[in-house]
C-alpha cells in the first residue's frame, strides 16, 4: 500500500478532538505531510492546519485526502460521501481508517474508477495470518497497555521509539491501528483482524529479531473495557512482551463509551501480568505514561511524582515531560547503551 503524500485531512463533523484522533495523530508525528484540513459544518475538532477546500488542496499539491475521523463501529456516514466523491473528481486519492470499505459505496467506487484514483482502506489488510502459537521468539518487545481507550498508547510507543533510539537502542514502532499505519507506513489494524488470528497477526507484526532489538507494539483498547478487551488480550498474547507501560488519563471516572468505572493503574498492572505470563513468564511493568493535558503544570508535576512514588515506577507524560525516565529504567533492567546514566 503506497499512500501518496502530502495529505488533506478530512475531519467530517466529529463532536470532539478524540473523534479526530487519526488526523491529529498524523499531524503530531508527520506534520510535514499535512497541508490542510477539510471540516464540515458543526465539526468540533481542529487539527491545527489550514482549513482548505478540495480545490485549494489540489492546487497546493495534495495527493491524498485522509478520512481522519473515527466513530463507534468505524462506519462511513452517508453524508460524508459527497466530500469523498468531490476529492476523487478533483484528482485526489482517498485513504480511510474506518471499518467501512470505501468501495462499498457505489458513488465512491464509481468516482474512483472514472478518475483513475486509488482507494486505500488501511484497516483492511490483504495479508493472511496464521493463528498465534505463543512460542518464545528472540528479540525484545514492549507493549503499551491502557486503563481505557484513547489514553495515549500510540503516542507513548512513538515517543519511546524516539527516546530509545536517542539512547542508542535498536527500537522500532509497530503499528496496530489505522493512525499508526498512516504514521509509520506499515503495520496492521488489529481490530479488523478475525478474532482467531489476532495473536498471530501480532506475531507477524513483531516477529523473531536480534536479541537486543526492541519492537514497541502499539496497544489497543483495555483489558477492562467491555467492548474491546478481546482485542487487547489477543494483542497481549501475540506481542509476548518482556516489558509494558501503562497509559492513563487521570480525569476520567468512566471508560469511554460505556458506564463501567475506570480501573486503577494497579489493577491494570496486576491483570496484564497475570494474562501476559501465558506467553512470557518474565513480563513486567517498566513505567506509567499519564496524559496530563487537562492538568495545570503544578497538578501534573504532583500527580507524576505521587504516582511514581506509589508504584515505585517511573511516571511520565510523554508529551509534557518526555519518556527519558522510562528509557533509563529499560536500560537498567535490560542493558544496552550507556548514553543515559
Amino acid at each position: 500500500m503506497q499512500i501518496v503524500t502530502p495529505y488533506l485531512l478530512f475531519l467530517g463533523d466529529v463532536p470532539d478532538a478524540l473523534a479526530a484522533k487519526t488526523a491529529l495523530g498524523i499531524v503530531d508525528w508527520r506534520p510535514e505531510w499535512c497541508v490542510g484540513q477539510l471540516r464540515l459544518p458543526g465539526c468540533k475538532a481542529d487539527a491545527g492546519v489550514p482549513d482548505m477546500t478540495i480545490a485549494e488542496a489540489k492546487a497546493a499539491g495534495v495527493g491524498t485526502m485522509i478520512v481522519g475521523a473515527v466513530n463507534a463501529g468505524g462506519v462511513l456516514p452517508p453524508y460524508w460521501v459527497d466530500s469523498i466523491v468531490a476529492a476523487l473528481d478533483s484528482g485526489l486519492d482517498v485513504a480511510s481508517g474506518l471499518h467501512s470499505l470505501l468501495a462499498d459505496s457505489p458513488a465512491i467506487r464509481d468516482a474512483a474508477a472514472r478518475n483513475g484514483r486509488a482507494l486505500h482502506d488501511v484497516r483492511h489488510s490483504s495479508e493472511r495470518f496464521a493463528t498465534g502459537k505463543g512460542t518464545k521468539r528472540p528479540g525484545k518487545r514492549l507493549l503499551t497497555v491502557g486503563t481505557d481507550c484513547s489514553v495515549g498508547k500510540k503516542y507513548t510507543a512513538l515517543a519511546l521509539e524516539t527516546g530509545m533510539r536517542k539512547a542508542g537502542l535498536d527500537a522500532d514502532f509497530r503499528a496496530t491501528g489505522q493512525t499508526g499505519v498512516f504514521i509509520s507506513g506499515r503495520g496492521v489494524a488489529i481490530d479488523a483482524v478475525v478474532a482467531d488470528f489476532i495473536s498471530g497477526a501480532v506475531e507477524w507484526i513483531a516477529p523473531a529479531a536480534a536479541p537486543d532489538h526492541w519492537d514497541l507494539v502499539e496497544g489497543q483498547g483495555s483489558l477492562f473495557h467491555p467492548s474491546f478487551a478481546g482485542v487487547s488480550l489477543g494483542l497481549l498474547h501475540g506481542a509476548q512482551p518482556d516489558a509494558f507501560v501503562v497509559c492513563h488519563e487521570p480525569t476520567r471516572s468512566h471508560m469511554r463509551g460505556v458506564a463501567h468505572p475506570l480501573p486503577s493503574i494497579e489493577e491494570v498492572i496486576e491483570l496484564t501480568v497475570t494474562c501476559g505470563r501465558l506467553t512470557n513468564p518474565a513480563i513486567r511493568c517498566v513505567g506509567v505514561a499519564i496524559n496530563t493535558a487537562a492538568l495545570s503544570d503544578d497538578e501534573a508535576r504532583d500527580l507524576l511524582r505521587d504516582t511514581g512514588a506509589r508504584l515505585d515506577l517511573p511516571a511520565v507524560d510523554p508529551i509534557r515531560t518526555g519518556v527519558e525516565p522510562i528509557v533509563a529504567e529499560i536500560l537498567r533492567l535490560y542493558g544496552g547503551s550507556d548514553l543515559i546514566s
